[in-house]
Order: C-alpha cells, then sequence, then structure tokens
C-alpha cells in the first residue's frame, strides 16, 4: 500500500484567487465522476491540477478521503518539493512523487489523472499491452508510453516518471496502472475515458478463441493525425466533462463546498 506524509504551512484563505477556487470545483467534481465511473481503488489513487498563476503548486486530494467524500475545499495545495500551502494535511506520499515528476517535467500539463482499474491494471501486465484493433484505441495510441515499474515515493521514481512522460500523455505505467496528463482538467479526464475504454476492449479482445481484426497501417496513420489536432484544442474534451458533471450533479454529488 502507497505510504502517507504530512507537512504544513499556514496562508490566509483570502489569499485563494477567483481562478483557484474554479479549479478546486472541477478537480473535485473529477473525483465524483471516477467514483460515479467506477475507476476507485479505496483511497489508494489520486487526481491533481496545477494552480493557474501559480506553476509550481499543485491540488491533491486529502490521504483517507474517498473520492466521492472530496470537496473544493478538502483538496491539498502543495508545491514541487512537497510543502503545503495551509492548514495540516495528510498527502499519499507515492502520490506525491508521481504528479510533482510529471509537473516538473512537463509544464505544459495542467492536470494529471491516475487509476488502478481492472483493465488498466490488465493491459499494464503486458509490455506493450494496447494494439490497434478498436476505434477506442486508435484516439491514444499514438499517444501512449509505457513506463517501468519502480519505488513507490522515492526521487528515482519522480524523476523516471518525468522522463517516461516526455514523450506522451497518456502513460501504462507496468505492473501498476494507467495515468494521463493534459492541459486543461477535461482533456486529460477525455484520455483518460479513452485509454479506459481501450483497456478494456483490449482484455475482452484477450478472452477471445480467434485473434482481433488488425485495423490497416494507412488507417492508424491517419487517426494518429486526426487525433493529434483534435487534442491540441483547449476544447477537447470540454462537453464531455461538462455532461460528466451534470450526471453527478443530478445524483447529488456535493463538491463545491
Amino acid at each position: 500500500m502507497e505510504g502517507v506524509m504530512s507537512s504544513a504551512m499556514k496562508v490566509a484563505s483570502a489569499d485563494m484567487t477567483d481562478a483557484e477556487w474554479q479549479t478546486r470545483c472541477d478537480l473535485a467534481a473529477v473525483y465524483h465522476i471516477c467514483n460515479d465511473l467506477g475507476w476507485t481503488d479505496l483511497i489508494n489513487t489520486h487526481m491533481s491540477a496545477r494552480v493557474p498563476g501559480e506553476p509550481e503548486h499543485f491540488l491533491i486530494n486529502l490521504y483517507g478521503e474517498m473520492f466521492d467524500e472530496v470537496t473544493a475545499s478538502s483538496l491539498v495545495k502543495m508545491d514541487l518539493a512537497g510543502n503545503v500551502v495551509g492548514d495540516q494535511a495528510r498527502f499519499n506520499a507515492a502520490g506525491f512523487t508521481i504528479h510533482s515528476g510529471i509537473y516538473k517535467a512537463r509544464p505544459d500539463a495542467n492536470c494529471v489523472l491516475h487509476t488502478h482499474t481492472r483493465a488498466g491494471g490488465g493491459v499494464a501486465l503486458m509490455r506493450r499491452g494496447l494494439r490497434p484493433i478498436s476505434q477506442d484505441a486508435l484516439h491514444v495510441l499514438d499517444d501512449v508510453v509505457y513506463h517501468e515499474y519502480g519505488v513507490p515515493a522515492s526521487q528515482e521514481e519522480c524523476d523516471a516518471l518525468g522522463v517516461s512522460c516526455a514523450t506522451g500523455s497518456c502513460v501504462v505505467l507496468l505492473n501498476h496502472g494507467l495515468l494521463t496528463l493534459g492541459e486543461t482538467i477535461h482533456g486529460a479526464l477525455m484520455r483518460l475515458y479513452m485509454l479506459e475504454r481501450a483497456c478494456e476492449v483490449e482484455l475482452m479482445a484477450r478472452s477471445l478463441d480467434e485473434p482481433p481484426v488488425m485495423i490497416e497501417p494507412y488507417i492508424i496513420e491517419r487517426a494518429a493525425a486526426r487525433m493529434k489536432k483534435l487534442r491540441a484544442s483547449p476544447e477537447y474534451g470540454r462537453l464531455e466533462f461538462q455532461g460528466l458533471v451534470r450526471t453527478v450533479d443530478r445524483k447529488g454529488a456535493k463538491y463545491r463546498c
């Protein structure tokens, strides 16, 4: 099980900007969305977002809260050195390693999402688990990288993750799970949704009695060019995110507090 660390530094709540509060609300919504989609592992995965206007700070869940308990105000604000801003709060040490390593290596990343789903974990058992066998896979295949399993909560792993994510924003953490990053929260979530779908279909295909149909190389190339263009847009995933927010709102999720 991943470890726990704590730290403290006092700061007045009046220092919070409207942009930070909106990011807190959006990130808290992501936790409730992931809970609704069944992408949870008790308290042991984590989602984060960089604080607008403060590239050295990011928000992450309070360690110990279930995903459907996360609120905008319960999110922990940290810097890339591991200091907590505000009242003393618990955070996941391995989570800090993962998120800080990526934010350091990818200045363009403003959101990092990490899951331990069964489909993601299953594909993570194979060195090159995803194949061009589905429409879902074509959404992410050109952006997928594979990261070797490392020592959790270590500087070595922090640095290694930075190297792995330099060439892709959809990361299969071998022997572990999945991770995506994006310039926006909705973009990172859309990547994760499509990566999860691709993994689910991949595992289904591997349970069949005959090999799957492979998509032709020229179609894979055209799909990659199209997806690169779509993912480069700040609108990528926005409508889907808004729809998912409405879904958890209708179910009574309370996170804007």
